[in-house]
């Protein structure tokens, strides 16, 4: 006796024609392959966390699940994937559906699976779309631009990173997206509500993989993936959507009504939706703590008190050479920035060696936390020790690629707009650089609708 029944106990399943039964295999076998864990990283992963001090990007991290048999074209790590893992997973799928329809060629219908499938790939999908959308809710994702990003010229972005920041710039708007994701996902987890899910899914997760294969974001095909679940979820209602919307006929209600027989596979439904809202409320909760108290892409140590602004290079001294106002001399600093934590960047006409990353990790320290330097190469990023009883600061470039440059320098304030900074650059050489810090105001600080004095 099926586990599963119609409305109707005197109603049997419709027989499926050949090529829906055909089409069910492989599809069956491709969604399976890449739902149900087979990567061995993933199960290193899972065991590698340390759950008595669980980060919220461990769990995001296991939600963006995908198996690598080809390595990870992108920067994106181990769960940025590879299409060559897509063309392995057809080939698979083939093979095992012709395999699968010799071996059970007289079955009439697959309705049964189908719908475990379905409850697979809704869930694999509401667990996906709800750490994206805390993440976008409290803006953890796409951080508020670095005052050094709103300083540098639109050319010297990466195309990823101008999407980041335009997103950015309106964090509310980023929570608004993410509240779309989180919605998706709870209709996700209810069978009815399943449409409407898929529907909001096509509408933003559909833009987002877009947008993710134009700006070279980097997940592409978790994003692509996701669509494709979302496709196959939809597929089930097309036909009467059809009718509804295209042909303008009669549509006949889906009547269709799952009852269990079995007391496991109702512990099972309901086993299921408890560990969904335990998950979802945990990783809701793990992310606001990382929003409130240590965003991880932002470093957390505080900046030189009342240092934070944009600066002027008024006078640059190079082994007691002055140097001239110059955008074409490598030597001359043009303009710094001191962020509110402890960055310090410098504009000069050296070439930067561009950190490829997402910057998506989670670092402890703050010279490994790259997000804002990663993707463009307009500034040179150092990260900074302030000896505030010595009045010295100990600076290492932020990238990667130049780690081994290092200041060492003392700072004078005369007054509240100056700083003076003395000592020995990356090269070994003296320096000695007069800022002048720039009272420029920025529209996007003022407010939109408040009288703004220029």
């Amino acid at each position: 006796m099926s586990e599963i029944h119609s409305q109707s106990n005197s109603q049997p399943f419709r027989e499926w024609k050949d090529w829906e039964k055909h089409l069910f295999r492989f599809f069956f076998i491709f969604l399976v392959i890449q739902i149900i864990p087979l990567d061995w990283k993933f199960y290193h992963k899972l065991f590698s966390i340390n759950w008595l001090n669980l980060h919220f990007h461990d769990l995001f991290e296991l939600t963006k699940y995908q198996p690598q048999f080809f390595a990870a074209t992108s920067t994106e790590g181990w769960y940025g994937g590879s299409f060559l893992n897509w063309a392995l997973f057809a080939a698979i799928a083939l093979a095992g559906a012709a395999i699968w329809a010799k071996l059970d060629a007289h079955r009439k219908e697959y309705t049964v699976l189908y719908y475990w499938l379905r409850v697979l790939v809704r869930y694999r999908l509401a667990f996906v779309l709800i750490t994206y959308g805390f993440i976008k809710f409290f803006p953890l994702q796409m951080p508020y631009p670095s005052l050094s990003n709103l300083l540098t010229n639109y050319g010297d972005f990466f195309a990823w990173k101008i999407y980041f920041q335009t997103v950015a710039i309106a964090p509310k708007y980023e929570s608004f997206l993410g509240f779309v994701e989180i919605l998706a996902a709870f209709l996700l987890f209810n069978r009815r509500t399943t449409t409407f899910g898929v529907g909001l899914i096509f509408g933003f997760l559909g833009n987002v993989a877009v947008a993710n294969g134009f700006y070279d974001i980097g997940e592409q095909v978790l994003s692509t993936f996701i669509v494709l679940m979302a496709a196959f979820l939809f597929a089930y209602d097309v036909p009467r959507l059809w009718d509804l919307l295209v042909k303008e006929v009669p549509a006949r209600a889906n009547r269709f009504h799952y009852r269990f027989t079995s007391q496991k596979l109702k512990n099972l439904r309901a086993g299921l939706r408890v560990a969904f809202v335990l998950f979802a409320v945990l990783f809701a909760y793990k992310a606001f703590d990382n929003y409130v108290h240590d965003p991880y892409k932002v470093p957390h140590t505080p900046g030189l008190n009342k240092a934070f602004g944009y600066y002027n290079v008024r006078e640059f001294i190079l082994n007691n050479d002055t140097i001239p106002y110059s955008k074409t001399d490598p030597r001359r600093w043009q303009d710094v920035v001191f962020e509110k934590w402890s960055t310090l960047t410098i504009r000069q006409n050296r070439p930067v060696k561009i950190d490829f990353s997402s910057a998506e990790a989670v670092h402890e320290k703050d010279i490994d936390r790259n997000y804002e330097l990663a993707g463009y190469s307009g500034r040179h990023y150092f990260y900074y020790d302030a000896d505030t009883l010595n009045h010295t600061l100990s600076l290492q470039n932020k990238n990667i690629h130049h780690r081994n440059e290092r200041l060492q320098l003392k700072y004078e304030r005369p007054n509240d707009s100056t700083i003076v900074l003395s000592g020995i650059n990356e090269n070994r050489d003296s320096i000695r650089v007069t800022l002048a810090k720039i009272n420029k105001k920025y529209m996007m600080f003022e407010g939109r609708r408040r009288p703004v004095k220029i």
